[in-house]
């Protein structure tokens, strides 16, 4: 069992890591249990929204499909690889892809006109090995927002709807999971989550028409959806909405989610809010997510240890840990 437990704590975590090369520590980590990995960003290019010209003059699709094909290998089965290829906002993939039109473009467009260019995205980064877009962004953009800005779709929830749903459409047509990103919705965030302990606040009523966006992308199929990285006082006070319990309840049992449930990046000071990494990992798990984002270097065997020492001592269930394993495998095995 406790290797069982080992295996299954390694298949929960999603190690970003901004190269296009499997270091010891990744390559380890796929070798141990691990099938999910994400092609991340610098914090630079995260910050400007695009990737650095060095980057784009030296990666291209055959370095991709290495580094997919590799990474499968190590781990000796199906894997979820995974990247941010937002709609206007950050394209890991830049020219490698079709272009997607810029977010004014995006609202002139057609649905069908939407999901066609989203499909030829996505088949573009299926050809090399990408089987997992952290896209849509669906927040309802209404008030400052540092940490989204030129990133969301505007401030009309019913035009963010239905970009969102042809997008994901045409995505997951192509074979590639989308998620939507980032539940309950952040209308208002005055704090960049990366660097501070940032909230959204009001009442439940304010976030309802963001909430209706996630029922509408959930009806449209959608098979991932990440909580935010903030806490949401309305819903629950002390917890940010990647390690709490109510916010992925409230996905799960009243909007009827049945898909992989991906945390926000566990390092954001607002998701630890002064915890260990290790320890957030485990609350998050126990909040009900499935697949936990990190960085690759946040000490990945530990926090292994760590959910692994919280099942043996009854501070996480068992069948928690093992469901949520086997949810992140099998969303491998069907994307393959």
């Amino acid at each position: 069992m406790p290797d069982d437990l080992s295996r299954a704590a390694y298949s929960v975590l999603l190690p970003a890591f901004s190269g296009l090369q499997l270091d010891d520590t990744v390559s380890q980590f796929l070798r141990q249990g691990g099938v999910s990995i994400l092609l991340g960003e610098t914090r630079e290019e995260y910050l400007d929204r695009r990737m650095s010209v060095e980057r784009r003059n030296s990666e291209n699709a055959s370095g991709f499909r290495a580094i997919t094909d590799a990474a499968g290998k190590l781990a000796g089965s199906p894997i979820l690889v995974a990247v941010d290829q937002e709609l206007g906002g950050i394209e890991r993939l830049h020219k490698l892809v079709p272009t997607m039109p810029t977010r004014p473009a995006l609202h002139e467009l057609s649905s069908e006109e939407i999901e066609a260019v989203s499909f030829s995205v996505a088949t573009a980064a299926r050809g090399f090995g990408v089987n997992l877009f952290l896209a849509p962004i669906v927040d309802v953009v209404t008030g400052p927002n540092p940490w989204l800005t030129g990133r969301d779709l505007g401030t009309d929830a019913a035009e963010v709807a239905r970009i969102s749903c042809a997008f994901i459409a045409g995505v997951q047509r192509a074979g590639v999971i989308a998620t939507a990103k980032h539940f309950p919705g952040h209308y208002l965030t005055e704090d960049d989550p990366a660097i501070a302990e940032a909230c959204v606040p009001g009442s439940l009523e304010l976030l309802e028409e963001g909430i209706d966006v996630f029922r509408k992308v959930i009806g449209a199929g959608v098979k991932a959806i990440m909580p935010g990285p903030a806490m949401v006082t309305a819903i629950d006070p002390h917890n940010s909405a990647s390690t709490s319990p109510a916010v992925i309840a409230m996905l799960r049992d009243t909007l009827s989610f049945d898909g992989l449930i991906i945390s926000d990046d566990l390092d954001a000071v607002s998701i630890s809010r002064g915890h260990s990494v290790a320890s957030t990992a485990v609350a998050s798990l126990a909040a009900g997510a499935h697949l936990l984002l990190l960085s690759s270097e946040a000490g990945l065997d530990n926090i292994v240890q760590a959910i692994v020492s919280a099942v043996e001592a009854g501070a996480l269930s068992a069948e928690v840990l093992l469901t949520a394993a086997q949810k992140v495998r099998s969303a491998a095995l069907a994307a393959a």
